[in-house]
């Protein structure tokens, strides 16, 4: 399977398979013209002596310093070396792949200067699945992501090292398994590389792919859970969100409703004496209908900057103008992942107080813990402390860090991002609140359980029969471990996409 590359035209889906499945990219020939009309404006710069940012000139607080031509491939070498300082934990293959897609679409939209032959390279270490190693930490976010860039662009020119099915290995050899030798950069290439938001906007998008995921399964987790603790379906009537008029909410009811519908569980206490279900049951289209909202504006505003031209300065060559602008700043990237965060964190926050619900047997009308003979057994007292622990976690983590900025370069970068701390830790975060909903899973399963020989809503009974063929009722207590990262992996996976798919969290708007 390969995906043809036609600059600033990603869609969600194509970005979603080169994180997971990374397909072979080729570029499309069309905009072939417009990277070599864009390459001949820096030449005809060079021929002409003018003087232009990052063309020949310094960078950042040296922008004033001129370069003389027999330099200028020094100085954009230098540049990446220089910059290449990142610390900490190398980012994954999936995560460097969806960066590399990123900056080659970037680069070839046709206004940034570089030659063909850079493009090429990025998608031959691509195609051949020759990852260059980034540290995971240092960049702010403006002036784009520098160093992290900075490390992925040493690989093209022979220098630093690189990951070949997960062997890490010099440059240079990586380089020989892609068919390439270093390439020699030409003026402007190492600043069109290393300028940008590439690598906030991919850890960006690697969170948004983890949160469609949780999503899902947090939907069929509350509809379990809502049968195991026989909560009442009328929350999730249409009409209620309908006079509200929040499109999330509303939506977010419906992939509700589609799990719940005619349930032998519901029919045995239609008429019991309880009026309303607690919030966490019965709020569930507004909380997570809200949550849906920012999934959504999120997306929108990752998928633009995946198809922006985020370096600069960038070359117009309609007029053979350059200019300097300050599209590398990466603050929408941040507010948006900001915003993301704080929905990570809510769908975590509302699947533990369902979780303390079920195992409150003064709630629950369900034994303590969700196990007979409690007191001999502890069943899911600990799981739930654990679940706790996980969203009291992220409740920390959903800190904006947009609002934080320190200035650097000597103060000519006074205002920056954070964009790429605030992207990275939505991985993080996710996994928090995907191992949450996976002890609600296994929780509400296990309530259901107890409702024997009364069955649940057929699509229920779908997700019961895929939990119970992988982890058996809990007769008594067992090592819990293997049965949570089992469960865990389910939501990870995306298994429950079954049921409610990652289309539909986008139908509509």
């Amino acid at each position: 399977m390969s995906i043809t590359l036609n600059p600033g035209k990603f869609t969600l889906a194509e970005l979603r398979s080169i994180y997971e499945t990374q397909p072979d990219l080729v570029l499309s020939d069309d905009c072939l013209p417009v990277i070599e009309q864009s390459n001949r404006v820096i030449d005809e710069i060079i021929e002409n002596n003018r003087t232009v940012y990052g063309v020949n000139t310094g960078f950042g607080l040296l922008a004033r310093t001129s370069i003389p031509e027999d330099e200028l491939v020094n100085l954009q070498r230098n540049l990446l070396l220089s910059h290449a300082t990142g610390t900490g934990q190398l980012l994954d293959d999936a995560s460097v792949a969806l960066i590399m897609a990123l900056k080659a679409g970037s680069l070839a939209r046709g206004f940034s200067g570089v030659r063909k032959d850079v493009i090429d390279g990025l998608l031959a270490l691509y195609n051949a699945k020759v990852y260059p190693c980034i540290p995971e930490k240092g960049s702010v976010g403006a002036s784009g992501d520098l160093s992290p860039l900075a490390h992925m662009s040493c690989a093209l020119i022979g220098v630093g090292e690189v990951r070949h099915q997960g062997k890490i290995m010099q440059a240079e050899e990586g380089l020989a398994i892609a068919g390439l030798k270093p390439l020699v950069l030409g003026p402007k290439e190492g600043l069109a590389l290393i300028n940008g938001t590439q690598v906030s906007t991919a850890l960006a998008l690697r969170g948004l792919f983890c949160a469609e995921k949780l999503y899902s399964a947090a939907v069929v987790a509350g509809s379990l859970t809502v049968e195991a603790l026989k909560g009442s379906f009328v929350p999730f009537d249409p009409r209620i969100q309908a006079v509200r008029g929040q499109k999330g909410q509303i939506d977010a009811a419906a992939l509700y409703r589609s799990l719940l519908d005619s349930s032998e569980i519901n029919n045995s206490h239609v008429d019991c004496k309880r009026v309303q279900d607690p919030y966490s049951l019965r709020c569930q289209p507004q909380v997570m209908g809200a949550c849906l909202d920012h999934i959504r504006f999120s997306a929108d505003i990752f998928l633009k900057e995946a198809n922006a031209v985020s370096d600069n300065p960038l070359v117009f060559t309609a007029e053979g103008d350059v200019l300097s602008g300050g599209n590398f700043h990466a603050e929408p990237v941040a507010m948006a992942a900001d915003v993301l965060a704080i929905a990570i964190s809510e769908i975590g926050a509302i699947s533990e107080r369902r979780i303390a619900q079920l195992v409150d047997p003064t709630m629950s009308g369900l034994p303590a813990f969700l196990v007979k003979e409690s007191g001999v057994n502890s069943g899911f007292m600990i799981a739930q402390v654990t679940s706790a622990a996980l969203a009291s976690e992220n409740k920390t983590w959903a800190h904006p860090a947009s609002v934080d900025s320190l200035p650097t370069s000597a103060n000519q970068e006074d205002h920056v991002s954070m964009a790429t701390f605030a992207a990275r830790r939505l991985h993080d975060m996710a996994g928090n609140s995907s191992a949450v909903v996976a002890i609600e899973l296994l929780g509400a399963a296990q309530g259901i359980d107890f409702h024997a020989p009364l069955n649940t809503t057929a699509k229920l009974t779908e997700v019961m029969s895929f939990i119970r063929n992988q982890v058996p009722h809990y007769d008594q207590d067992r090592f819990f471990a293997p049965d949570l990262a089992k469960s865990r992996a389910w939501v990870e996976q995306g298994e429950f996409f079954k049921w409610i798919s990652a289309d539909s969290l986008y139908q509509g708007i």
